[in-house]
């Protein structure tokens, strides 16, 4: 990557940009795939109006209208899931730095199964955590155990040499900061392998429909603990592009791949308004509002607080 550029977007099968990086040149990798969950994932973004006859009833009888914007979806169906990861596993690998680190996120269909490969590609001993990202949103099905939760491999490539900042990731607070004493409640304490963070809020303002999209929150203490100011991040199923967010947020550069259209227009109006960012196979202007997405100017909220479930 040019040195005066903070970021490259590259619309593209993701092995062959894989293929064409340097080796050893990524300090930090995230990469969220596909979960393989057999289904078309969507998302229909909607906008709430006033109208006298609207269907929905608000407050003091107002009546609304919800306008859909437009459906964002892809296909998550895979006939041979392992098959289609471990290519881009083992170019991943081969990209990544010495002091690299890297963080596969999945859900609970896959997750077993890419452990094993992962450490087939990376060694048992690079494996450090498995973290998960708990929630309370959805359904709750009654014939089993409701499903709330994805999980987050982290591999080294290296495990006696990486990059892991504990005093740049965002403190949570004490549950009972008085057993503490005020000098640790101020600061608070490091956050577990558990992390209760809640989806992107339909109403907040990361919002951009997407159908997988992932809150900054999660990918915030990643980037702060796994990389410094000025590594460069790669992210190969980049989605909505909050990996490159949350870089551009934390002073890195980096480097997104999706070969969706979708997930490109996405990108475009996210990034709408971030100088030195080279787009590789794709017009973003093409796909661009009057407004810029409001995230990438304003200071980070907390990224983890307090488990929103009992």
């Amino acid at each position: 990557m040019k040195d005066t550029v903070v970021g490259q977007i590259f619309f593209s099968d993701n092995l062959e940009v894989l293929k064409m990086l340097p080796s050893a040149s990524v300090d930090l990798i995230y990469i969220d795939p596909p979960f393989n969950t057999g289904k078309v994932q969507q998302r229909t973004q909607l906008r709430t109006i006033r109208t006298t006859d609207g269907e929905r009833v608000g407050f003091q009888g107002k009546r609304y209208r919800a306008i859909a914007l437009g459906t964002k979806r892809f296909s998550d169906v895979f006939d041979d899931y392992l098959g289609f990861l471990e290519p881009r596993l083992l170019e991943a690998r081969r990209v990544l730095a010495a002091h690299g680190s890297f963080y596969f996120h999945i859900d609970y269909r896959e997750v077993h199964y890419c452990k094993v490969l992962l450490d087939s590609i990376f060694g048992r001993d690079a494996f450090l955590n498995e973290i998960i990202w708990a929630y309370d949103y959805g359904g709750r099905p009654k014939n089993r155990w409701p499903p709330k939760h994805d999980d987050i491999l982290f591999y080294v490539k290296d495990p006696s040499n990486y990059v892991f900042n504990s005093d740049e990731i965002e403190r949570i607070p004490y549950l009972a900061p008085g057993l503490v004493g005020p000098e640790k409640a101020a600061r608070g304490k490091l956050p577990t392998d558990v992390w209760w963070h809640t989806i992107v809020p339909t109403n907040g303002s990361e919002k951009t429909g997407y159908p997988t999209q992932k809150p900054l929150g999660i990918i915030r203490p990643i980037i702060q603990a796994s990389s410094k100011p000025g590594d460069l991040v790669l992210d190969f199923f980049a989605g909505s592009g909050t990996t490159g967010v949350a870089a551009v947020e934390l002073g890195r550069r980096f480097v997104l791949v999706d070969n969706n259209p979708a997930a490109l227009a996405v990108m475009a109006e996210r990034f709408d308004g971030v100088d030195r960012i080279e787009w590789v196979g794709f017009d973003p202007q093409l796909h661009r509002g009057q407004k810029c997405q409001p995230t990438l100017f304003s200071a980070p909220p907390s990224s983890q607080g307090h488990p929103d479930v009992p």
